[in-house]
């Protein structure tokens, strides 16, 4: 054995669950995946998830003794320090008391967090953000997620809603359009891989010359990579959604003073010319005190960071 205690990881999504072996370190030992089986109710779906976790410790040549915590990171609405899911979509869940059924399934401590929050606490654990303690992460894909880690720890906030960073309304009106929260000029709108490619529709509708237009969809890469060719109408629309997360970034490090600013997440992918961006606004529209010795850099566990986040919440959660 290379380890004597291993912390097991969920990552519980609509259609796949995925689980992780971790140790005290956060290397990911071990990872599995199954299907949801969310159509079939929750109890399913917790039966599903306690046969993967049951298997990967086995596989893994691990005794269940040395499992010494359960995270899972879960999408939706949810009362952390009960360990109930309030509502998830995704899922099709309503007040599903997750944190009790697994304990009585896995006889081992368990703890949940926001999806979001999770990914946040893998890539502080063991990935870009790795020996920091106070960091705001990104993740940029259908929406704008975030995580927000102080002293060590997600910071959840009153009613565990702290870190949704997509609903900061930094838009001015009238540039401003709806939000999926019902909400007008939310960073979603426009710094999401949804809010880049409306934009890039809205370009071909007003008759901007771009070769956007001679695609039949488009997507966000579609819109990075005619940027990185010159396209002047995509690149208008990259610059602007950087500009706007640069901004939101100049706003959270007078608030919070983070030491790393972590992005993540499909959009992430865009590389330089989306972080340039990013950091020549966050320069521009920042005290200088407030970003000193602070950094704007890409994650780096990509689609392992929930279940290494989520095997760590035993670690670094004030749950008690």
């Amino acid at each position: 054995m290379v380890t004597s205690s291993i912390y097991v990881g969920i990552d519980l999504g609509g259609t796949a669950i995925k689980a992780g072996l971790c140790d005290a370190s956060g290397t990911l030992l071990r990872s599995a995946e199954g299907p949801t089986g969310a159509e079939n109710g929750a109890q399913a779906v917790i039966d599903n998830i306690v046969a993967i976790v049951r298997k990967l410790v086995q596989d893994a040549g691990y005794e269940w003794d040395q499992v010494a915590g359960i995270g899972a990171g879960i999408p939706g609405f949810m009362n952390i320090r009960e360990g109930v899911v309030l509502l998830s979509p995704n899922l099709r869940w309503n007040d599903v008391p997750v944190k009790r059924l697994l304990e009585e399934r896995l006889g081992k401590p368990v703890r949940i967090n926001n999806d979001a929050n999770v990914a946040a606490l893998g890539e502080v654990w063991s990935g870009a953000g790795a020996g920091r303690k106070n960091v705001v992460c990104f993740t940029l894909g259908t929406g704008v997620g975030g995580g927000i880690i102080i002293n060590g720890k997600i910071y959840e906030g009153a009613a565990g809603m702290a870190g949704e960073l997509g609903h900061i309304q930094i838009v001015p009106d009238l540039e401003a359009v709806q939000c999926g929260c019902g909400q007008t000029g939310c960073l979603e709108t426009v710094s999401s891989a949804t809010g880049i490619v409306r934009m890039a529709n809205d370009a071909v509708e007003r008759g901007d010359r771009t070769s956007l237009a001679l695609l039949e969809t488009i997507t966000a890469k579609d819109v990075f990579d005619a940027a990185k060719s010159g396209d002047e109408a995509a690149l208008r629309i990259v610059q602007r959604a950087a500009y706007y997360l640069g901004r939101a970034m100049a706003a959270l490090a007078v608030i919070l003073n983070p030491e790393r600013f972590i992005i993540g997440g499909g959009v992430s992918k865009a590389g330089d010319i989306l972080f340039n961006v990013v950091r020549e606004n966050f320069e521009k529209y920042t005290p200088a005190a407030s970003r000193q010795g602070v950094d704007i850099v890409p994650a780096q566990l990509g689609n392992d960071a929930g279940v290494v986040g989520a095997a760590g919440l035993g670690l670094y959660s004030d749950q008690e």
